[in-house]
């Protein structure tokens, strides 16, 4: 809060410590994705042959105390579609 800009992150932790927003990766589902597919390469599967894998579970945190603190007001339709609103 310091320099007063409005600013967004990729991590959710971050606009839960007060960036503005935070759009990214869930790392929970990130770190049990990552599990299963060890769980298959302890099973005996080779790692050449497990597919890719991508992210499937974003996640949209926005801090209305930081917008609040900024003078910002956050469209009512991009609160709805937040997974989290920090109050």
């Amino acid at each position: 809060m310091a320099c007063r800009k409005p600013t967004i992150g990729t991590y959710p932790e971050w606009g839960r410590a007060g960036l503005l927003m935070a759009y990214g990766v869930d790392p929970l589902d990130g770190y049990r994705r990552a599990g299963i597919y060890a769980a298959k390469i302890f099973g005996g599967e080779k790692p050449g042959d497990l597919p890719v894998e991508q992210a499937s579970k974003f996640t949209l945190v926005i801090n209305a105390r930081t917008a609040k603190q900024l003078g910002m007001n956050v469209p009512t339709s991009l609160l709805a579609m937040a997974d989290e609103v920090i109050e």
